[in-house]
């Protein structure tokens, strides 16, 4: 198995309790199964990191199905390796102290002088050189060492025997790679200097499992492994200044007469002394939302979530197809004025391309639409049609003729295979997936021709000055609410000295009774002394700015004195004069403001709307699965993550458990929680106007199962087939 920053790594266990038919998540390379798709996610996101190593070859930076093609490989090529030379290699290998280098060159140095029964070379005889093995091994004394060998034809039969001495035998290159060697080594051993075997691997060929006695001091056996004696003291020894650690701490905690939270930050996470009798955790630092989804934890603060309810998935067609009926729909809706097509719903074109009428309305008027506007672009489509020397006119009758002339222009081999069938007007026999790929070639044509790029750019230059114009209306309204703050201000500082002047008045005129100042002030009397008050303030400002007309600071002052003088004239007549009848007026009027204000806002939004761009998701959710909402159809759509899967929710009851089941902590449904609050009445409102609808096509369909069978109403009244009623009204003449 591959390594995990060069250590090992186990896989998960199978699940015990697996249903037959329960869906579950597995992956590919390693067959683990998961129940949760989080899990799965993370699991396979950390099989792409290149952290793994290849066990036999010991190559890095690998992904981990990377190692693992590189241990098969390599595993392929060990097992090439000679059986004859298994036995002498491995009593090398079993507690060699060589590094793996020298290791290898020692082993290969050893086979190339040694010659052992079995081992195939080459041998003189009558003075040529001839393939051969070695038989048997004869020594006649110490200084001559002869060989019985049997001679090897091309394909390694035996054609006869001989005996040889070591000079008329001549040794071949090893029959492997020192690659092969060191893949070979790694595979047969579990720990490195030194390198000792598998127990069963060393049993097989006889070899001694027990230590040598130079290395008995330095190694020692553990749960049936070799294990370093001076690893082993290293950990001791760091297990033991950890401990002194810890006690020399707590002790300067409790001298200082310290609490458990400054102990806490101290020791952080090690455990305490057992005089203290309690365990010092480390303290967790605060998490920093939105974070990542798939990392959020529940936790006890976290609010009640709904659950997320099932999509509806009963499309008419195939559900691979979905993405390029909605893509093909929403282009046809949207630029219905540029292709004068007028708009229908995405049911009746469900229903239409499911129908094996080959005549439809909707579907001739729809092509005929996108090929219309390949014509008006003069482009390499227009040439082809006119080389076939076609009217221009499109109707429902010729046009298939001018669909084959298309298919033919783009040259698709799939698509040409199905030019026989609708020149012979089978067009709607074809496939689903046809003609869907034949309306997806004809947008993607379309979205290239001169005239939707300039529609294009026209939208998007309306679309930036409605933006200028609403941002412009905003700061308009900021401005204005800070001017009215600012009066506010005024009002209460005009209040405060007429309180302060009539309390005055109330000293100096101690013959008059309080309460008939008290009238004076609230009536004409204390009008007639605030205007005077303000028109001598005008008065000495007038006289004073006259006197030093040269200097521009003061003109300055004056004008701000004269405004001044205005506001406080204007704010003091509305405290003295305003009554109970004036203010309902005046909350009236406040109130016709506001609608009007917001009846603007919505009418800049519509006009932005209208001003189609791209139609983006609404967001996506924890599992990456995308969110669409469309202009023109009432339902949330909800697509997969591999664009696989496509669902709906077509209530608003399914609105609301969604919204409630998104968490703010992640980032992505954060995102789109927000999106679906802000659209959320534009949302409601399709959706109110879609359930009406649907009440009444059931309502419709009810009727006409009601009626007396004598009495049989035409099938084009029927609801369910209305995309037989429809009528081009947008038909170019």
């Amino acid at each position: 198995m591959p390594l995990y920053r060069r250590k090992p790594f186990s896989l998960l266990e199978m699940p015990k309790d697996l249903k037959p038919r329960e869906l579950v998540f597995q992956i590919r390379f390693t067959k683990e199964i998961f129940r949760d798709y989080g899990e799965y996610l993370n699991r396979i996101n950390l099989y792409r990191q290149r952290l793994w190593t290849c066990k036999v070859t010991g190559k890095t930076n690998l992904t981990y199905e990377e190692a693992l093609v590189s241990e098969k490989r390599a595993t392929e090529k060990v097992q090439q390796f000679p059986k004859e030379l298994m036995a002498p290699v491995l009593h090398v290998v079993q507690f060699s102290t060589l590094t793996l280098k020298d290791l290898v060159n020692s082993i290969a140095a050893k086979l190339q002088e040694q010659l052992k029964e079995g081992v195939e070379l080459y041998g003189r005889r009558n003075s040529r050189v001839y393939p051969c093995k070695i038989v048997k091994v004869l020594e006649e004394d110490a200084d001559i060492t002869q060989y019985e060998v049997a001679w090897l034809d091309k394909d390694k039969k035996i054609t006869g025997s001989a005996v040889v001495n070591r000079d008329d035998l001549i040794r071949k290159k090893l029959p492997f790679s020192r690659d092969v060697l060191k893949s070979f080594i790694r595979e047969s051993t579990y720990r490195s200097v030194p390198w000792v075997l598998h127990e069963k691997l060393a049993r097989k060929h006889g070899i001694s499992t027990d230590p040598p006695e130079e290395l008995r001091g330095q190694i020692f056996f553990q749960d049936g492994r070799v294990v370093s004696k001076w690893k082993r003291r290293k950990n001791e020894v760091d297990r033991q200044n950890t401990m002194v650690a810890d006690k020399e701490e707590f002790r300067e905690c409790k001298r200082k007469k310290l609490g458990k939270e400054t102990a806490e930050t101290l020791i952080s996470g090690k455990n305490a002394e057992k005089e203290f009798g309690e365990d010092v955790k480390p303290k967790e630092k605060p998490i920093k939302y939105p974070i990542d989804d798939l990392l959020v934890q529940a936790t006890a603060d976290d609010p009640v979530f709904t659950e997320c309810p099932s999509p509806s998935r009963d499309f008419n067609v195939p559900m691979d197809c979905i993405g390029d009926l909605l893509m093909v729909w929403d282009f046809c809706s949207s630029f219905s004025r540029l292709l004068h097509l007028w708009p229908f719903s995405l049911e009746d074109f469900e229903s239409a391309l499911c129908h094996k009428d080959s005549n439809l309305v909707l579907i001739a008027e729809s092509h005929s639409a996108l090929l219309r506007l390949l014509i008006k672009d003069n482009g390499e489509y227009y040439i082809a049609s006119q080389k076939k020397k076609r009217k221009p006119k499109i109707t429902l009758i010729t046009w298939t003729e001018f669909l084959c002339d298309f298919l033919e222009m783009i040259d698709i081999a799939e698509l040409s295979s199905y030019l026989t069938t609708i020149r012979r007007g089978h067009y709607g026999l074809l496939d689903i997936h046809a003609k869907l790929r034949i309306f997806r070639e004809l947008v993607a044509q379309a979205l290239a021709t001169d005239l939707v790029r300039e529609k294009l750019d026209e939208y998007i230059e309306q679309w930036q000055s409605l933006a200028a114009t609403r941002w412009g209306e905003t700061l308009e309204e900021a401005r204005k609410k800070r001017e009215d703050k600012e009066r506010l201000k005024v009002e209460s500082d005009g209040c405060e000295i007429k309180e302060g002047r009539s309390v005055e008045s109330v000293g100096s005129n101690s013959n008059e009774p309080v309460s008939s100042n008290h009238g004076r002030q609230n009536g004409e009397v204390a009008e007639k002394k605030n205007k005077k008050a303000v028109s001598s303030q005008q008065r000495h400002a007038l006289e004073n700015s006259e006197s030093k007309l040269g200097d521009t600071t003061l003109k300055k002052n004056v004008k701000k004195q004269k405004i001044e003088a205005k506001v406080v004239v204007e704010t003091i007549k509305d405290l003295s004069r305003k009554g109970d009848q004036k203010l309902t007026r005046d909350d009236i009027k406040e109130a016709m403001g506001k609608r009007s204000k917001e009846q603007r806002k919505e009418y800049l939004e519509r006009e932005m709307e209208k001003r189609f761009i791209r139609t983006n998701p609404l967001g996506k959710d924890r599992y990456y699965n995308r969110y669409w909402f469309f202009r023109r159809d009432g339902r949330i759509f909800v697509e997969s993550c591999d664009s696989m899967q496509w669902g709906y929710y077509s209530t608003k009851e399914e609105l609301d458990a969604l919204v409630g089941s998104l968490n703010q902590k992640g980032e992505r449904e954060r995102a789109l929680k927000r999106q679906l609050e802000k659209c959320h009445d534009r949302i409601c409102t399709e959706l109110h106007k879609r359930s009406k609808e649907a009440a009444h096509r059931i309502a419709m369909e009810e009727a006409v199962l009601r009626r007396s069978t004598r009495v049989r109403a035409p099938p084009r009244d029927n609801p369910a087939v209305a995309f037989l009623r429809y009528v081009n009204k947008w038909k170019e003449d």
